[in-house]
Formats: C-alpha cells, sequence, structure tokens
C-alpha cells in the first residue's frame, strides 16, 4: 500500500511518501480502508523528536474510512461499514486517566496510509451528516477541544470563553462547540487574516495576540482561557481572567516553562488545569454532542496523500484556519 511514512532523518525532512505493507488485522483488530485522514501538530513534534536510526513510523492519528477486514472475535462491526477512528488507544473510562496516553500513529503505525489497523473499540460509526472530509479532520482536534470544554473547564452557558491564537484544529473545533454550548467566544491571533475569519463565525472581540488584551477586550473579564501556547502569553492571561476563572492548558508550542506569581493564582482563586487528548467515554460523548447540533469542522485545506510534505509545510508556516487533511481513497 502507499503510505506517508517518516524514517532516515528528524524533521520534515525525513517524510516520504512511498510503499508500506498491508497489514492483517489481529484478534480484535479490524482493518480500515481510509478515504481521508487529518494532519495535527502532534505529528510535527513526533517527526522532530525522532532520530535517524529509528524504525519507519507512518504517522497520522485521524482518520476515516470503510472496514475491509476483521480479526478474530470481533463484534458488531463488518466490512463495509463506514467508520470514523478514535485515536486514543486503551484509555476507555474518562475518570481512569492513563499517565501517558497512547495515540495512533506513534508509535503505533497511523493513518496516512492507504489502510490502517486498530482495536475495534477504536472505530465508531461515520456520523451520516458529516462529508469524508469532515469526519477524517475530525478525532483528535475535536476530542481535545470537547474534553477541555466540558470535562475540565465545565464550561456553562452564558460563560465567556477566550481562546489565545486561533487559526488550528483545535482552536477552531473549541470556538464551535463553546459557541453551540451557549458560551460567549473571543480570540486572539497574530493574523490579521485569521482575525477576520474569526469575525465570520460571531465571536464577541478578535483582536492581536501583541496588544493590549484588556484593551481588546474592551475592559470585559473572562471566565475561562484554552492555553495552547505557554509561556508567550500565559502572563496575559492573569490580566483578564475573573476571580474563580479556570485556564485549561492543553499545549506548549513557545516552550514548556510557565513562570507564575502564585499570589495571582491563589488571591483570586484560578484554577490552572492540565488536560490532553480523552477518553473513548467522551469521543462518543463528542461525536453526539456534534450531531445535535450540527458542528462540521472547519477544513483549511485538503491535499492528496503523494502532497503529504507539501501539507506539513503548510502547518509549519501557520497559514492555516481549520484542520489540514488528505485525501486517501
Amino acid at each position: 500500500m502507499k503510505a506517508a511514512i517518516h524514517h532516515g532523518r528528524s524533521g520534515l525532512d525525513g517524510l516520504r511518501v512511498g510503499d508500506a505493507e498491508t497489514k492483517r488485522p489481529g484478534p480484535g483488530e479490524i482493518r480500515v480502508r481510509l478515504k481521508t485522514a487529518g494532519l495535527n501538530h502532534r505529528d510535527l513534534f513526533l517527526m522532530k523528536g525522532r532520530r535517524a536510526a529509528d524504525a519507519p513510523l507512518i504517522l497520522g492519528s485521524d482518520g476515516a474510512g470503510v472496514i475491509d477486514a476483521v480479526g478474530d472475535g470481533v463484534a458488531g462491526l463488518t466490512a463495509g461499514m463506514e467508520v470514523i477512528i478514535h485515536p486514543t488507544i486503551g484509555w476507555d473510562r474518562t475518570e481512569a486517566v492513563p499517565v501517558v496516553p497512547q495515540i495512533l500513529g506513534g508509535p503505533t503505525d497511523g493513518t496516512f496510509a492507504e489502510t490502517v489497523v486498530i482495536p475495534v473499540d477504536n472505530a465508531f460509526r461515520k456520523p451520516a451528516y458529516l462529508t469524508w472530509e469532515e469526519a477524517g479532520v475530525l478525532p483528535l482536534s475535536a476530542l481535545t477541544a470537547y474534553r477541555a470544554l466540558f470535562t475540565r473547564a465545565q464550561i456553562k452557558a452564558g460563560e465567556h470563553v477566550l481562546i489565545p491564537g486561533i487559526g488550528g484544529g483545535v482552536a477552531t473545533c473549541a470556538m464551535l462547540m463553546a459557541q453551540a454550548a451557549g458560551a460567549v467566544v473571543s480570540v486572539t491571533s497574530r493574523s490579521e487574516a485569521k482575525l477576520e475569519e474569526a469575525r465570520r463565525y460571531a465571536v464577541r472581540r478578535a483582536f492581536s495576540s501583541s496588544g493590549d488584551w484588556n484593551e481588546g477586550l474592551q475592559g470585559e473579564k473572562v471566565d475561562v482561557i484554552l492555553d495552547s501556547i505557554g509561556p508567550a502569553t500565559f502572563s496575559k492571561y492573569l490580566e483578564v481572567i475573573k476571580p474563580n476563572g479556570r485556564i485549561v492548558s492543553f499545549g506548549a508550542s513557545s516552550g514548556d516553562t510557565v513562570e507564575v506569581p502564585l499570589r495571582a493564582l491563589f488571591f483570586p482563586q484560578l484554577s490552572w488545569i492540565g488536560t490532553s487528548m480523552g477518553s473513548r467515554e467522551e469521543f462518543g460523548e463528542m461525536l453526539r454532542f456534534m450531531e445535535e447540533h450540527a458542528i462540521r469542522p472547519l477544513i483549511d485545506r485538503m491535499y492528496p496523500l503523494d502532497e503529504a510534505p507539501a501539507a506539513f509545510r503548510r502547518m509549519t508556516a501557520g497559514e492555516q484556519f481549520g484542520n489540514i487533511g488528505l485525501c486517501i481513497g
């Protein structure tokens, strides 16, 4: 089969499209013939951290397609069914948080290929209202956004949610989900083009990340901040969050180390909450929530599998608004 394989060099230079072995599903597994797949920043982090001596790896955590083979002991799913892939492996119950979640596409081979073998529990019926492109890019970004907003932040209707760095898949999914739940949303970006795009979705405020955030919010404070950036913007959060507010961190695009004056946390009684990925239970809840509200993930651009390196170059440049995906089958 054709696949996007990382091998031989670290970073994007190690990604090539070539031939890989088509695997058969074992007991409790199914094989999905993929229609589409989605890119995530996680793929870039994995490529950056891999060494020349590492074994070849097929990247990709997101995907949707048609079951074409089932292993022994599989019940309820049969060849020909249209499915969407839950990317977190082995995390079933929401409260049973693993130390390090295992995710499809590293260390196990992922979805940037014509077929992928997954545990049967990681396949969900594809929502009929979603196109193949929408289903393929949805899983990891929507699951991360859902857990951050509802399991961890526990947002309520009428609350004000701030999403710094609008543009990526998680941020745009979170924007749509929070609005569907009755919250108001404000966003920041360094790109005026992305701010203009966000204004099309009726956000409360859309302002520059590099400016005065109090001025950008016109003096209004926020209840919840979804943080994917880290140290570059963290001090700004403490200026604009309400007492008893929640900062939910799910990324660290500007680095891992944040210095926080503790009094700025405990006097206003803020909650700083970590989150990552999500459970099988949450994936099902997320799909039901999106279908109930007819939420469709925003798609920036789709590329053929042969052009996977070009797709990642667009992501690396930070040009996208929404998800970037691959058309495969």
